[in-house]
C-alpha cells in the first residue's frame, strides 16, 4: 500500500478472531478490532483527525493563498494553536497532526497521570498546561472550576485557539459512525455482530460504532464498560465521570458494567501473552469485560453468535502504570495492603462522617485531614490545615504499612467520597482505630457552604 500522507493510513484496522482456546466460549466467536495499529497508536487517531481536519485544511489553504498572493505567510501564533482538554491518546494524535500542519499544540488537563504519555507529548513539541480543578475530570456544571472556565473560554466567539472539543464535538462520534462501525460489518462479511463491547471514555467510539451497527441490524446488543468507582484505568471513566461527557448517552448501551484496574491488567496480560496482541490496559478491560459478559449469557443461546471489542492502544505507554499495580510482573514482590483487594461490602461499611459532623470534629483539632486529590485540585480549594497526599502516593505509602500513628485520628477526603471510603476501609483493616471518610468528598463540603481555602 502506498500513501501520500500518513493520515491516509488512519482506519481500516484489522479485525482478529480470538482463539476459543483462550477465552473458552463455546458458542460465540469473539473478535478484536485492532485500533492500536492506527499510525499514531490508538483509536483516538480517527477522532483526532476527523475533528481537526476542517481547521487544519482551512488553515493550510489560507496560508497557501497568502503565499500565492505574495504576502508573507501567517505565523503559527497568528493562525492559532490547536488545544484539547486531554492528557492521553487524543492529545498525542493532535500533537502529531498539528505539527504536520505547522501549528503548535497545547494539552490542558488538571492531572497528567501517565508519565510515558507526558514525556511523549513533550517529545512531540506539545505544550502542557496543568490547571487546578476541583474534580479529576471536566465538569461543565462546576461554574467556578478553573478547568471548566478554560473550556468555556475556548468556545467563545473570536477565540484564536483551534479547539477540537472532544467531549462535545459530534465529529468525534462521526469518525466511528462512518469508519470503525462499517469496517466491522465489512470484515464480518456484511453482517453486524450480535454483541459489541466497548469501554467508555469520551464515548465517541462506543456511540459511533453502536449507531453504525444498529443501523445495519437493530438487534445488536451493546455493552458499555466503565472503571470501577474509585479505580483508575487509563482511557476509561467511572460511571459518574461518564455522565459529565456531552457525548455520553446511557440509552446507547443495553447494559453498563464496571471493570477494576486489576481485571484490566489480567485481560491485558491474556491478550499480550496468549494472543500476541500488545494491548494496553484499556484493551485488557474490554477483553475481560467482554468475556465475563458473554460467559453469563452463553448458556441461554440457541444459535452461534459473534461479538466484537476494541483494542484501543498499545501496552508500552503504560509500563509504569502496570508496575505500580503489579510489581511482581517485573520481578518485584507482590504488593501488600492494596485498596483494590477490598470487597465492595467492606468498602460500603467503611467509617464515614458527614460534612457538619466533620466540621465539628476538625474544630476539636483532633484529626489529621488528608486530601487525596491532585496537587492542582488541592491548590484550587481545600480544607484549611489539610495535608495533600495524592492518591497514588498514598497507596504506595500503605504498601509499606500504616503511614500514621494509631494515636492520631485521620479524616480522608477525595473529590466525591469514593476513593476516601476505599482507603478508610483499608486503614481500618490494617488496624487504625479511628479513620473516617468524608461523605460526598470535597464536592459535598463545597456544596454545603463549608469553608475552603485557596493556595
Amino acid at each position: 500500500m502506498r500513501y501520500d500522507s500518513i493520515t491516509e493510513a488512519i482506519g481500516n484496522t484489522p479485525l482478529v478472531r480470538i482463539d476459543p482456546a483462550v477465552h473458552g466460549l463455546g458458542h460465540i466467536d469473539l473478535y478484536a478490532k485492532l485500533e492500536l495499529l492506527n499510525p499514531f497508536g490508538s483509536v483516538k487517531d480517527r477522532a483526532a483527525w476527523n475533528m481537526a481536519r476542517p481547521h487544519l485544511t482551512a488553515t493550510a489553504a489560507s496560508a497557501s493563498g497568502a503565499a500565492s498572493a505574495g504576502s508573507s505567510s501567517a505565523s503559527a501564533g497568528e493562525r492559532g494553536q490547536v488545544v484539547e482538554l486531554s492528557s492521553g491518546n487524543t492529545a498525542k494524535a493532535l500533537a502529531v497532526l498539528a505539527g504536520m500542519h505547522g501549528l503548535s499544540f497545547k494539552s490542558v488537563t488538571n492531572r497528567m497521570r501517565i508519565p510515558e504519555i507526558k514525556d511523549l507529548l513533550l517529545l512531540l513539541g506539545a505544550e502542557i498546561e496543568e490547571l487546578p480543578g476541583q474534580s479529576e475530570c471536566l465538569d461543565p456544571t462546576a461554574t467556578d472550576d478553573p478547568l471548566t472556565l478554560f473550556h468555556r473560554t475556548l468556545a467563545e466567539p473570536g477565540s484564536t485557539y483551534l479547539h477540537t472539543d472532544q467531549y462535545f464535538n459530534p465529529r468525534n462520534t462521526e469518525a466511528h459512525f462512518t469508519g470503525t462501525g462499517p469496517e466491522i460489518v465489512k470484515d464480518l462479511d456484511g453482517r453486524a455482530p450480535d454483541w459489541f463491547i466497548a469501554c467508555v471514555g469520551t464515548a465517541g467510539s462506543s456511540t459511533g460504532v453502536a449507531r453504525a451497527l444498529r443501523e445495519h441490524d437493530p438487534a445488536v446488543r451493546v455493552v458499555g464498560l466503565v472503571a470501577a468507582k474509585s479505580d483508575f484505568i487509563p482511557g476509561i471513566r467511572t460511571i459518574d465521570e461518564a455522565h459529565e461527557v456531552g457525548l455520553f448517552d446511557p440509552g446507547t448501551y443495553d447494559t453498563i458494567e464496571s471493570v477494576s484496574a486489576d481485571e484490566a491488567i489480567e485481560g491485558m496480560l491474556t491478550l499480550n501473552r496468549r494472543c500476541g496482541i500488545l494491548a494496553g490496559p484499556t484493551g485488557g478491560a474490554a477483553y475481560f469485560g467482554a468475556v465475563r459478559q458473554l460467559r453469563a449469557v452463553e448458556t441461554e443461546l440457541t444459535a452461534r453468535q459473534s461479538a466484537v471489542f476494541i483494542v484501543c492502544d498499545r501496552v508500552e505507554s503504560y509500563l509504569s502504570y502496570v508496575r505500580r499495580r503489579r510489581p511482581d510482573l517485573f520481578g518485584g514482590p507482590r504488593r501488600r495492603n492494596s485498596p483494590a483487594d477490598l470487597p465492595d461490602a467492606e468498602i460500603r461499611t467503611a467509617p464515614a462522617i458527614g460534612v457538619a459532623d466533620a466540621q465539628a470534629w476538625i474544630g476539636t483539632g483532633e484529626p489529621l485531614v488528608v486530601d487525596l486529590r491532585s496537587p492542582y485540585a488541592y491548590a484550587a480549594l481545600h480544607i484549611d490545615g489539610s495535608l495533600n497526599i495524592v492518591d497514588e502516593l498514598f497507596e504506595e505509602l500503605l504498601h509499606g504499612g500504616l503511614p500514621f500513628s494509631r494515636n492520631r485520628p485521620v479524616l480522608l477526603a477525595c473529590p466525591v467520597g469514593e476513593k476516601s471510603a476505599r482507603y478508610a476501609a483499608l486503614l481500618t483493616r490494617m488496624g487504625h482505630p479511628d479513620v473516617r471518610s468524608l461523605t460526598g468528598g470535597i464536592i459535598a463540603w463545597r456544596d454545603a457552604g463549608a469553608p475552603l481555602v485557596r493556595d
